[in-house]
Formats: structure tokens, C-alpha cells, sequence
């Protein structure tokens, strides 16, 4: 470092573990904490409770001049759900190289072992509006003609109201 200091805008703390643990997870590895983060939107909730992407396994290149070949993805995999993986496994791959942007991935390898998932967090009850705060949402959106632009803006007011209370 410098020895200067940089202030500015803050930044998610998820965005400098990710710009830390990327280089880290595609050398070790070669996946990206994006693919891990997002594999319950790639291949589902049900594959993603009992599955994981370990790595991704490049062939070796002996010249420049070799044609590309996609790589191997190897997904730890329980036991009762390797056969179903096994069964959506040209689906899995698809929507792989769908997220990744371009064909990276032109085969899987199942491993069984268990999977160690992190738990879905739960949302907090929402807490319940006082009368003059549903008072106020409904003067502040009696005007508006459209009801589905209506019951939008009030669900907006009644999500802002509960934040500030």
C-alpha cells in the first residue's frame, strides 16, 4: 500500500470476499464463486440441496496451436440423487455453459459424497402496520385510477413504512 487513504462509496463485503476468493477458487479449482453462489438458479432448488460443483477439470494443451476442448465439471453428489443427476445431466451441462456465457463445459463426472449445504435463511415476520400508517398509504394512493399500478405503490408504501418503524 501507498499509505493513502481512499474513502469513497462503501462497498458489500460480499463483492471483496469475491474479488479475494476468485482467483484463489479458479486456480484451485477452476470455477468461479459466482457458478458456486448461483447453482441453486442453475440447475434448481431440488438438485441443489443434494449437490455441489467441486471443479473444473480442463484438458491439458500441448501447443497453442491444439483445438479448444470444454472442460469436465465435477459435482460432489449424495448418493439417493446421483442417479437423478445422472439423468439431467445433458440439462445440467447446457445451463452451465449458458451462465458461464460460452460451451466451457462439455461433460460431468459425478462424485458421491456428502454434500454439505448452507442453510436458506428464513425472513422475519413482517411486522404489522399501525391504522395511521395504512391511513396515510391509502390518502397518499386514492388518486391513482389503475389498480394494479394502486396496489403496487401501496405494497411499496406498506414495505417503506415497515423500515422506518
Amino acid at each position: 500500500m501507498t499509505g493513502k487513504r481512499r474513502y469513497g462509496n462503501p462497498v458489500a463485503v460480499s463483492d471483496i470476499a469475491t474479488g479475494i476468493l476468485d482467483p484463489v477458487m479458479r486456480k484451485r479449482a477452476g470455477l468461479s464463486v459466482e457458478l458456486v453462489q448461483s447453482w441453486a438458479e442453475i440447475v434448481g432448488e431440488r438438485l441443489a440441496l443434494s449437490t455441489q460443483p467441486e471443479k473444473l477439470a480442463w484438458p491439458r494443451r500441448r501447443h497453442e496451436d491444439d483445438p479448444f476442448e470444454p472442460a469436465t465439471l465435477v459435482i460432489a453428489c449424495e448418493g439417493a440423487a446421483a442417479l437423478r443427476l445422472q439423468h439431467e445431466t445433458g440439462e445440467v451441462i447446457g445451463r452451465v455453459n449458458a451462465f458461464l456465457g460460452f460451451a466451457a463445459v462439455g461433460r460431468v463426472k459425478i462424485v458421491q459424497k456428502p454434500v454439505k449445504v448452507a442453510p436458506q435463511r428464513r425472513p422475519r415476520p413482517k411486522r404489522a402496520l399501525t391504522a395511521p400508517e395504512n391511513e396515510r398509504i391509502d390518502q397518499l394512493t386514492a388518486g391513482i385510477e389503475d389498480d394494479a399500478l394502486r396496489q403496487s405503490l401501496q405494497k411499496l408504501g406498506e414495505s417503506i413504512a415497515r423500515k422506518r418503524g
